[in-house]
């Protein structure tokens, strides 16, 4: 696997000018937040088609102090990097006008994600210009970045896919796991996944409190997490009751004997030199395991795990705000890596402790 130390990185003071396509949505606001301290980037539009001419404070409390305004996504302008935080099927449909606008497009939709057109019949409905699935380059960071540099057409990886991705893939990089075993994971997501569009489930009153199975089987993010580990994976998504945060809890059960000892030499290979992964196994304190919590606004993601020898199991969990590096702060970090920029640039935020719901 790649490690940070393999990426050519450019501390150069060269500033690119960028916009955010559907900017009003939560994962467009965080975008916006990151690109606004970017010591690289110079927000220069926002889209919206609801908001239009409206301030970014109006939507984005925290965006208070900026005197841009939304405007048209029909109205873009000529830029160096264009960002597209849009529902899934508005990108395939655009995407030859977000590439004439920009010299860099970065997805963050599930549009680009996959390899063949056959997958998008399957798991999602068909796909309206497959030519360019061979050009979009997949984006979690920790697994492809030696393909981002350079990359023009980036698909910025799924939540829930880069919380179990990020807990399985040293163990089959390590040849702990072949494929042939039983993979089973869980996923418990905040409400903000869901979006910002108000709907009957999202309610304060019927979410609050909650632990909801939403997506026993045959969630999409399936498709992109099977793509990526080369192997069918049992899965499964609960909505709980936060705002930020997926934890994911995967169950495999290797072939032959694994040691603590072969963990932890698969993870800290896997992701000693990763600037954005942090390794959490059962220490000491409060926070023995990865939690949302604890990762919240931030592009940090954490990853444990557990041994079971009695029932030859390896309990792996993993933690990210899914806003951050699930989606936005995954984007930028995309972004850094195929321009040349330092990968944590505008990324450094460390989290804060203690915290309210996150």
């Amino acid at each position: 696997m790649a490690t940070a130390t393999d990426a050519e990185t450019d501390t150069s003071a060269e500033t690119l000018s960028a916009t955010v396509i559907g900017a009003s949505g939560f994962t467009g606001g965080e975008l916006l937040r990151l690109l606004a301290g970017h010591p690289n980037f110079e927000l220069a539009q926002a889209t919206s088609r609801e908001y239009a001419n409206k301030t970014l404070g109006s939507v984005h409390p925290n965006l208070r102090g900026s005197d841009l305004r939304f405007s048209e996504p029909s109205d873009l302008e000529s830029v160096d990097v264009l960002f597209a935080a849009t529902p899934h099927g508005v990108s395939m449909e655009h995407i030859d006008s977000f590439r004439e606008a920009a010299d860099t497009v970065v997805d963050l939709s599930a549009d680009f994600r996959l390899d063949t057109e056959a997958e998008y019949d399957e798991w999602y409905d068909g796909h309206s210009c497959p030519e360019y699935l061979d050009e979009a380059v997949y984006a979690l960071p920790e697994l492809t970045r030696e393909e981002l540099p350079g990359a023009d057409l980036i698909a910025a990886g799924g939540c829930n896919a880069t919380a179990t991705l990020l807990g399985l893939s040293p163990l089959f990089d390590a040849g702990i796991l072949f494929g042939s075993e039983q993979v089973v994971v869980d996923v418990k997501v905040g409400s903000s996944e869901g979006g910002a569009s108000p709907s009957k489930a999202s309610s304060h009153v019927e979410r609050s409190g909650i632990v909801r199975p939403y997506a026993p089987t045959g969630h999409r993010h399936e498709a992109e997490i099977e793509g990526i580990l080369g192997t069918s994976v049992s899965f499964s998504a609960h909505a709980v009751d936060m705002v930020r945060g997926a934890s994911a809890t995967c169950h495999v059960f290797p072939d032959s004997p694994v040691s603590k000892g072969d963990l932890w030499k698969a993870y800290r290979e896997a992701y000693e030199d990763e600037s954005f992964v942090r390794l959490v196994a059962g220490g000491g304190g409060v926070y023995r395991y990865p939690e949302p919590k604890a990762v919240a606004g931030t592009n940090y993601a954490e990853v444990g795990f557990e041994l079971d020898p009695t029932n030859k199991r390896i309990v792996v969990f993993s933690a990210i705000d899914n806003l951050m590096k699930g989606s936005a702060g995954q984007a930028v970090h995309a972004a850094n890596l195929a321009l040349g920029f330092e990968e944590t640039a505008g990324l450094e935020f460390e989290g804060l402790h203690p915290v309210g719901s996150p």
